[in-house]
């Protein structure tokens, strides 16, 4: 039974790195310290890239996916719906996404002309066959219980039915539930964790878990011209150290990092090495997550003590080298979506002690635990809070547990208090399931509002946001999101986790040059903590 409930809570979380951690469609370009590259692309190479970690399984339906997921899986299996450089979603392998009037329904035509790897030709009927199948997975459907019905009205055009209003639904299919693949990838799903089959501009080659994934060029691929590079190797180099160091003496190419002394010391090298880094809302905020169901987190004082007790500065000159920004809510200052409604607790010593003197002398101590992965740059950032929670009269004691174990404990609710990195997402839709009460379980139960906060204010916000198509009322139902988050207080926000970064050496280029189907320029780099890009546009020029 307890091998079923955590698997349970494991797929559940799952939609956590979906849509909270890979990070979709931020609002603004990226950042980039680049040198000047030929105007030429050169066809033919080998790029071998550095991740941080293996895929937990290579199959969008079964498998949790994260961002070094969709770096390797996004080679081979693409998604109905991209993101342009201004963060709005764009048909990909869709020609086009069509809502009713009422937007409770949405026609998805599907590009002729396009075959997958194993010579089947991409239809409407798979592409329904498809979102089925994401609908029925434990792993998704959380996601898409709005979805009534999926109905093939044409041989190219399928029709999803929602229960309700969905102005943000094309949204989520850029993403893991929008990526499609075979049929024989639905029948056999072991075999596509292991061996990925789709329309993508690279065909699977080799695949050993934990060391590497070989990729090489579609000569058939639907977009003529592309891709330039005859091979790409994702080589798994977990220690952010060693991928360094292997970058540096020529082993690989390019990597991804999220060490503030990575950007600094590579972004000085600007003759040798390039560095990109995204910004705006692909950027994950950085915050301690609170279970507002159990004491003594339950008491808003409680929370807006911690809040006020938090030097965000000090965190952010000590572990960030002073890169980031301070978050005061899920969304930047450079987002469409960010308001300054309601005021975020500030960094105030004597408000935080004066709060807790006055929920001790109703309740006694005030104290609880926080628990964090053993990673040392993690356990230095859960570290200096307790310091300054304890100097407001705070007890606060850690405990670590490895990912799977903090997952569950998050779902099931067995926690006070946690390290959290989320709300990357470009529409604020996307963080509905995390937020709203409909989602917040009692503790014990299985519940995607982690901290389990039930605000009637915020509920009713998120709900014009997701039903109401006029720009205006969904800005202003965001911004009381925002105004009720910084009351309430679930989350203590930290930072807007920009140390995100792909490093290059000099001579691969084309990162930054991803186009659309349409022609229209893509954004080519998204997710975090370590963002991730599309491969079809890269091309490497002799050393």
């Amino acid at each position: 039974m307890e091998r079923c409930w955590k698997r349970v809570a494991a797929l559940s979380l799952a939609t956590v790195l979906l849509v909270a951690c890979s990070g979709q469609r931020p609002a603004a370009v990226q950042e980039s310290d680049a040198p000047a590259s030929p105007s030429s692309p050169t066809p033919g190479g080998r790029l071998v890239y550095g991740l941080s970690a293996d895929a937990n399984g290579l199959n969008p339906v079964t498998d949790q996916f994260a961002a070094q997921s969709y770096s390797m899986v996004g080679t081979i299996i693409e998604p109905l719906v991209s993101t342009d450089a201004d963060g709005d979603w764009k048909p990909y392998l869709a020609e086009s996404l069509t809502p009713s009037k009422t937007y409770d329904e949405w026609a998805i035509k599907i590009r002729e002309g396009i075959t997958f790897h194993d010579g089947i030709a991409l239809t409407g009927a798979v592409v329904k066959a498809n979102l089925e199948a994401q609908k029925a997975s434990p792993l998704n459907n959380a996601v898409l219980l709005p979805v009534e019905s999926i109905e093939l009205t044409d041989p190219m055009t399928v029709t999803v039915k929602l229960k309700q209003p969905w102005v943000a639904f094309p949204s989520y299919l850029d993403a893991q539930i929008g990526m499609i693949v075979p049929p024989s990838s639905l029948r056999d799903p072991k075999t596509a964790s292991l061996k990925p089959v789709g329309t993508g501009p690279f065909i699977f080659k080799e695949y050993v878990p934990d060391s590497r994934m070989v990729v090489t060029k579609n000569p058939g691929y639907w977009r003529k011209g592309l891709p330039y590079l005859d091979e790409v190797e994702f080589r798994i180099l977990p220690d952010s150290q060693t991928r360094a160091q292997t970058l540096e003496a020529g082993g690989i190419d390019a990597m991804g990092t999220s060490r503030d002394e990575d950007i600094t010391k590579y972004g000085a090298l600007k003759d040798a090495y390039s560095v990109h880094r995204a910004q705006g809302m692909a950027i994950a905020e950085y915050a301690f997550m609170l279970n507002t169901a159990t004491a003594p987190l339950d008491d808003v004082r409680v929370r807006r003590a911690l809040a006020h007790a938090t030097d965000r500065q000090a965190v952010i000159s000590t572990l960030r080298g002073g890169l980031t920004e301070e978050a005061d809510g899920p969304w930047s200052k450079d987002s469409a979506w960010y308001s300054d409604a309601g005021d975020y607790p500030a960094y105030d010593l004597a408000k935080a002690t004066a709060l807790v003197k006055e929920v001790e002398a109703e309740k006694g101590p005030v104290r609880f635990e926080v628990i964090s992965t053993p990673d040392p740059n993690t356990m230095q950032g859960v570290e200096l809070a307790q310091d300054m929670w304890r100097k407001a009269g705070i007890e606060v004691s850690i405990k670590q547990a490895d990912q799977a174990d903090l997952i569950n404990r998050a779902v099931t609710g067995n926690y006070g208090a946690t390290v959290w990195t989320a709300f990357s997402s470009s529409d604020p839709d996307e963080e509905y399931i995390w937020m709203h009460q409909a989602y917040a379980k009692p503790v014990g139960e299985i519940s995607l509002n982690f901290t389990r906060l039930k605000d009637e204010r915020l509920s009713k916000a998120f709900d014009i946001g997701r039903t109401n198509p006029d720009e205006g009322a969904r800005k202003q139902a965001y911004a009381t999101v925002q105004e009720r988050l910084r009351e309430q207080v679930p989350y203590v926000f930290i930072d807007h986790l920009s140390t995100g970064a792909v490093i290059a050496r000099a001579n691969v280029h084309g990162i930054e040059e991803r186009t659309l189907p349409d022609g229209e320029k893509g954004l080519p780099l998204t997710g975090s903590p370590i963002p991730y890009h599309p491969f079809a546009h890269l091309w490497v020029s002799p050393r």
